[in-house]
């Protein structure tokens, strides 16, 4: 490289605070210093970065461009520094979190939008998955953060969250035109829309399968869609559901006995005794924003 960092920060400083003399004062070099950083900066690249008017500094076409880039490269280099300093104090580089897809997202994006501004230069590696898929992850030692609806044997599970299930279709699905409470013989009848155990070892069946008619699916998108799009009916969680209800597009099944299901979300920390500081305060803000 025929240029140094240093080079383009007293460059920067010049044309921020219009002039050398302010430069220098600016960021504590001397005014010769920069004059002459500038200078051999100037030369170094053959390109004339700055022209002087009256007693201000000002950028020429080429220096615009260049200082665009230079600014891309002084905050990545700053960045890098502080990424540096984080990892020598202890603080992890990458904090890993798996969840079950029934947590609700914007409970879970209020807690990460809080987590980046004590450690805006941690990376976060989320995995989502159905049912028992986390623990292979737990297990395989994959990650730092589990939110799980089941704790396996000889793990500590904190209890962070209740989800609700309702049975809901579309308001003309033939469920809700029988004119009384629908019984579970009458579900049998009717197409059922069920998430697929993401788990590769051990797949786990959850909640009433009676249905002669289902449809597996491996992603809780394409369930729902498949419900709005009235062709069959599933148990969802009320958070995924809320507008629709609010609006009549899905309608609760009426079910004797009453269908609501609760599925209770647990937080295991894959590592509790040497995890770093971002892990716990990750796991800190997730046990503190529990509604259920």
């Amino acid at each position: 490289m025929k240029t140094t960092l240093e080079q383009w920060r007293m460059f920067r400083a010049v044309v921020e605070h219009g002039g050398y003399a302010q430069a220098a004062e600016a960021i504590f070099k001397s005014q010769s210093t920069i004059s002459y950083g500038v200078h051999k900066l100037q030369e170094q690249l053959g390109v004339q970065l700055l022209e002087v008017e009256g007693r201000k500094a000002v950028l020429t076409e080429h220096g615009r461009i260049l200082l665009q880039r230079a600014n891309q490269l002084l905050d990545q280099a700053e960045n890098l520094d502080a990424i540096a300093s984080s990892l020598s104090s202890g603080i992890e580089a990458k904090v890993r979190l798996a969840l079950d897809m029934i947590y609700p997202y914007d409970q879970l994006f209020d807690v990460l939008e809080e987590f980046s501004r004590s450690f805006p230069d941690t990376r976060i590696e989320l995995e989502e998955y159905v049912l028992s898929g986390g623990i292979d992850m737990l297990e395989e030692g994959s990650i730092d953060l589990l939110i799980s609806p089941t704790v396996p044997k000889g793990w500590h599970g904190q209890h962070i969250e209740r989800a609700r299930f309702l049975p809901v279709t579309t308001p003309d699905h033939p469920l809700q035109q029988l004119g009384r409470d629908v019984t579970y013989d009458d579900l049998t009848q009717h197409r059922q829309v069920v998430l697929r155990d993401s788990s590769r070892k051990q797949r786990t069946d959850a909640g009433w399968l009676g249905a002669h008619q289902r449809w597996t699916v491996t992603h809780s998108s394409t369930s729902l869609n498949i419900v709005r799009r009235g062709l069959g009916f599933a148990w969802i969680p009320e958070h995924w559901i809320a507008t629709d209800l609010q609006r009549g597009t899905l309608k609760v099944i009426p079910l004797t006995p009453d269908g609501t299901r609760y599925v209770d979300l647990h937080l295991i920390e894959a590592h509790p005794d040497s995890a770093g500081p971002a892990t716990r305060e990750l796991a800190q803000l997730l046990s503190s924003r529990r509604q259920g």
